[in-house]
Parts: structure tokens; C-alpha cells; sequence
């Protein structure tokens, strides 16, 4: 079995395991907390299917910052959304199939994430099957990845703060890094990904562009900051003064 097909079989084995769960739970929400950890699945049944002799940095290098990205955006979401009730969006799915919804969400939810995520990894798939030696590129690719988990976790943190704070209920957060960008969290995943992808082509992997390119997509358009925004303003008085004087995704300077 190729190493692609081998993350292929453990994504699939996870997302299905997941909507089993889900269909216990009556809960479709589930599938956003083994986001992250399916990742950290794709990067070790990779590993020990990648076929090399022997264990190279790159391989380790790539070990450590999808294990230590997967498990802390699962764990995060985990404790945020745990006991909060099936998300809005997956109530209104439920209520428009009905009884054909446990098949629907196997294909449109779960089955659409798993494949998005054998997709997004190929850089992680590929970077492990390679014994080249680490260059330049492989560097910043680090350097990339530090940058991003650093916006994600320090604007979750903060983000996290101002809503447990109950003088906050409805205002819009614009203290931090939410100052520079309204969407730090997201803008860190895209650095994470493109990092992630430097340490793949470093060793030869140029082609696995078109997976950060798709997380890229997903988080600027379709189910990241795109998406949010379509909503957030109806919810939050003040938000669109926020929009005018605060970048939408890449960091800068408030306007004035």
C-alpha cells in the first residue's frame, strides 16, 4: 500500500468513526473537534508507511509541528464547543433532510472534510517519503509555522478572555492581535499550511502547493473568515466600524 493510500484508508477510518459517533450523539458538530487531530493522523500512518530506511529530520521536523498544530486546535475546539449543543448550521441540515440526514452528512460532512484533509496534507504526505537534506527553504518554513501558531493560539487565547467576560455579551473584540487583523486565528492556519508546505518542497515536494492552496481557499472564502462574516455583522453592533479600520485577513495597521 503507497503511503498516499495509507492516509487515505486512516482519514476515512476516522471520518467514519466520527459520523457513527455523531449519529449516536445526534450530534453533526463533532466533526469540527477531529479536525484538527485527523492531521496529526495523516502524519504518523504516513511516517510508517513512508518506506525509508530510516528515520530522517524532516520526517521528525514535520511529526512535531502537525502533532503539536492538530492536537491543540482539536483540544481547543473541544473545550470550547463541548456541551454547547449541535451548531446552527448542522440543526438547520438535520431539519431540511430529516430522516435522510445520517446519509447526507456521511457524504456532504464527514465524507467532504475527510477529503479535504487527505488534500490539504499533501504536503505532510509527500515531505514524509523524501531523504533529502534539510535546506533554507525547510528553515522558513519553521519560521512560518511559529509565526502561525503564535496568531492562532495567543488570538484564541484572547478571543477566549473578552467573551468570558459578561460586560463584553455582543461587542465586537478588537483588543490584541484582533487589532491588526480580524481574523488572527485564521490567518495563523495559513501560515501553519504554507509553512508546512516549505518543509515538503525544501526536500523536492514542489507540487503539494495545491494543498495550503485549498486550506487557503477554505479559510479566506468558503468556511473561514468568508463565512463568518456573512453573519457577524448582524450580530455585533459596531462591527462594521470595525471592518472599515481593521484589515481583513493579513495583519497591518488599524486605519485611521
Amino acid at each position: 500500500m503507497s503511503p498516499y493510500l495509507a492516509a487515505m484508508v486512516g482519514v476515512g477510518i476516522l471520518m467514519v468513526s466520527t459520523w457513527l459517533v455523531s449519529l449516536v450523539l445526534r450530534d453533526a458538530s463533532i466533526v469540527d473537534l477531529v479536525w484538527g487531530f485527523g492531521f496529526v493522523v495523516v502524519a504518523w500512518v504516513t511516517f510508517f508507511w513512508s518506506g525509508l530506511d530510516t528515520t530522517t529530520n524532516r520526517q521528525i521536523i514535520l511529526l512535531a509541528l502537525v502533532t503539536a498544530w492538530g492536537l491543540r486546535l482539536s483540544v481547543y475546539l473541544s473545550w470550547r464547543n463541548i456541551g454547547k449543543g449541535e451548531d446552527f448550521r448542522y440543526q438547520a441540515m438535520r431539519k431540511h433532510h430529516g430522516t435522510r440526514f445520517p446519509l447526507i452528512s456521511l457524504a456532504t460532512v464527514f465524507g467532504l472534510q475527510g477529503v479535504l484533509m487527505w488534500v490539504v496534507s499533501l504536503p505532510v504526505q509527500a515531505g514524509m517519503q523524501t531523504d533529502r537534506s534539510l535546506g533554507v527553504l525547510a528553515g522558513a518554513g519553521v519560521v512560518f509555522w511559529v509565526v502561525g501558531i503564535f496568531f492562532e493560539t495567543v488570538g484564541d487565547g484572547q478571543l477566549a478572555s473578552f467573551k468570558a467576560d459578561p460586560a463584553n455579551a455582543g461587542q465586537v473584540m478588537d483588543k490584541g492581535l484582533w487589532r491588526y487583523t480580524r481574523h488572527p486565528n485564521y490567518f495563523g492556519d495559513f501560515m501553519v499550511w504554507w509553512g508546512l508546505y516549505l518543509v515538503a518542497a525544501d526536500g523536492g515536494a514542489w507540487w503539494t502547493f495545491v494543498g495550503p492552496a485549498v486550506m487557503t481557499a477554505l479559510l479566506m472564502r468558503y468556511s473561514g473568515a468568508g463565512l463568518l462574516e456573512k453573519s457577524i455583522g448582524n450580530r455585533r453592533p459596531g462591527y462594521d466600524d470595525y471592518v472599515r479600520r481593521t484589515n481583513a485577513f493579513f495583519p497591518g495597521p488599524p486605519k485611521s
